[in-house]
């Protein structure tokens, strides 16, 4: 979603500045454009400054808060194959606040591995590596809770650890086929 028209937001609400990932109050009244919203989470522009608002916050700009989502009813776990599956799927639903491909055709994942919590439990750990287009991108530990977030919302893993690595150095050849399609690098 994108929009040229305003909106007023509804009520103070906790920011990130992008890039840096200074939070921030952005106040009641203030006009804000809305210039991506995905994965849950919205990239405004509020006084010329873009800003990353969580999807909690999304009714301050007259949005619906989305409801972390899971892939099926709890109770019905998945093989690990279908839970491998389902953590791939889940990292698909993270976005850079600038870029409007998700991080994992942006190639920003390096791997994930799931190990068993406890033998027979069916509970898993997720041990992410990802990377940022840029080492100093200040929105990594917001990128990463993100990741971490909607890894711990399937029903199986029940710990979740995203380590930022910078080697290798990201660069653009990393990207899907897809992404560099969607973002015109073809």
């Amino acid at each position: 979603m994108q929009s040229n028209d305003p909106i007023i937001l509804t009520r103070d609400i906790e920011a990130a500045v992008v890039p840096a990932g200074t939070r921030v109050t952005l106040q009641k009244g203030e006009t804000a454009y809305i210039t991506q919203s995905l994965g849950g989470s919205h990239t405004v522009v509020v006084n010329g400054n873009m800003f990353r608002i969580d999807g909690k916050d999304a009714d301050a700009l007259g949005l619906a808060v989305e409801e972390r989502r899971t892939a099926r009813p709890t109770g019905h776990p998945l093989s690990k194959e279908e839970l491998e599956k389902e953590v791939w799927e889940q990292m698909r639903a993270c976005y850079d606040p600038e870029i409007p491909v998700n991080i994992v055709d942006l190639g920003l994942i390096y791997g994930c591995e799931l190990s068993p919590v406890e033998t027979g439990s069916g509970a898993y750990r997720a041990e992410v590596k990802m990377t940022l287009t840029a080492p100093g991108c200040g929105m990594g530990d917001h990128l990463r809770q993100d990741v971490m977030n909607k890894l711990l919302c399937i029903e199986e893993v029940e710990e979740a650890n995203v380590e930022l690595v910078w080697e290798p150095q990201w660069n653009q050849g990393m990207m899907t086929e897809a992404a560099r399609l969607q973002l015109g690098l073809y």
